[in-house]
């Protein structure tokens, strides 16, 4: 199911875009964005084309079709161990929709919210696009432990949110029980909310154990909003759907305010709706699948990557993402992205700030949802490159 035969790279240059291989030049490999080359599970599509047969693409409620939300709430009681209501769950047309409607909700001009550093640029973008200011707390690769002393001084009286990334792109950090407790006592003690994005949750390779910060207690998943998406688990990018959970009525009521989908300016579609309860209630096989194949992967990008001259890469717990330190070739993000793309013919993403945060100069990070075959074809690329640049 995950062998290189099931790729098809027609199509894919083609319909692959952002900054992948429908964007790159031709004979250019693209390990860009965090977005699988193997189709989606044959589930979804017959799904689709069976809701679609019927010719009937009515408005749906506001709120989010019936059996989207009654999967995602068994979801998230059966698989993350929250005691969740379907009546406090909604879709949006994306995890990243998701992220900023919290924000919209829950943050007024001026407030603060902590987000991580490294961390995909979307936290920043939504805070800042509401009018709040975004202050970088640094989690560094690996097993290090975190500096909650360092968190808890950068909380003051205009703390709101703490944007929790987990498991974390672009590190592959998956956060301990212990740590989450850390984080939840935190907002309680100081009266802020936690946005917990686990668009990544399914992703995570033994012995590493996700678990979700609203499983923790009843007072810290009253203080929680979880967002999550179907792009990473199940290829669905471009259906352009997640979801948000409220752990209260009064957080949903602000969310839904926020929103804009009661007037119908705003809103997730109906199919996407109906692909993504399909991808939670009849593809778990193709996911432990491809989990299975995703960890061959990693442990691939290791390998190879450490026995680069100058590179260092840790193993990520979660995510199909490896977040590779560089500073050992005493060459800069950019000037690593720029070889490698002129003359490995490989294209990755640099750690610039506009990506991931001041903490990821000196890194690139590169995902490895594809075969085996064009990533070890990437690899020797980049292993042969950088042999001649040294």
């Amino acid at each position: 199911m995950f062998d290189h035969s099931s790729i098809n790279l027609d199509i894919l240059k083609k319909r692959a875009y952002n900054l992948r291989w429908a964007t790159v030049p031709e004979g250019v490999i693209p390990l860009t964005a965090a977005d699988p080359d193997f189709p989606s599970a044959p589930e979804i599509a017959a799904a689709i084309c069976e809701f679609a047969q019927q010719r009937y693409l009515c408005y749906c409620p506001p709120s989010g079709l019936p059996e989207f939300n009654e999967s995602m709430a068994r979801y998230f009681r059966n698989k993350r161990s929250i005691p969740a209501s379907a009546e406090l769950i909604f879709p949006v047309d994306s995890a990243a929709f998701g992220i900023y409607l919290t924000c919209k909700a829950f943050l007024s001009a001026g407030d603060d919210a902590i987000i991580f550093d490294p961390v995909d640029f979307l936290f920043r973008f939504s805070v800042e696009a509401v009018g709040g200011n975004a202050i970088p707390f640094q989690i560094p690769p690996g097993p290090a432990a975190v500096d909650f002393e360092k968190l808890e001084s950068l909380i003051t009286k205009k703390t709101r949110l703490l944007c929790l990334c987990n498991p974390l792109n672009p590190t592959g950090k998956v956060f301990t029980r212990e740590e989450l407790m850390r984080f939840g006592q935190l907002a309680s003690k100081y009266n802020f909310i936690i946005l917990s994005d686990e668009i990544w949750s399914d992703i995570v390779y033994t012995p590493a154990v996700f678990t979700s910060i609203a499983s923790l207690n009843e007072e810290i998943r009253n203080r929680t909003v979880t967002v999550t998406g179907f792009s990473k688990s199940y290829g669905l990018a471009g259906l352009r759907i997640g979801a948000i959970m409220a752990s209260n009525k009064d957080h949903y009521n602000r969310l839904r305010e926020a929103f804009l989908h009661d007037s119908t300016i705003h809103g997730a579609n109906v199919i996407s709706q109906i692909a993504a309860a399909a991808a939670l209630d009849k593809c778990e096989v193709w996911l432990s699948d491809f989990l299975a194949h995703l960890k061959d992967m990693r442990d691939l990008c290791v390998r190879e990557l450490n026995s680069i001259p100058g590179f260092n890469c840790i193993a990520p717990d979660g995510c199909y993402v490896a977040f590779i330190n560089i500073t050992g070739t005493n060459r800069t993000s950019t000037e690593i992205h720029e070889i490698l793309m002129k003359d490995a013919k490989v294209a990755i993403v640099p750690g610039l700030k506009e990506w991931f945060g001041a903490g990821s100069e000196g890194y690139f990070r590169i995902s490895f949802a594809t075969s085996q075959e064009i990533l070890e074809e990437a690899l020797y690329r980049i292993k042969k490159t950088m042999s001649l640049n040294n």
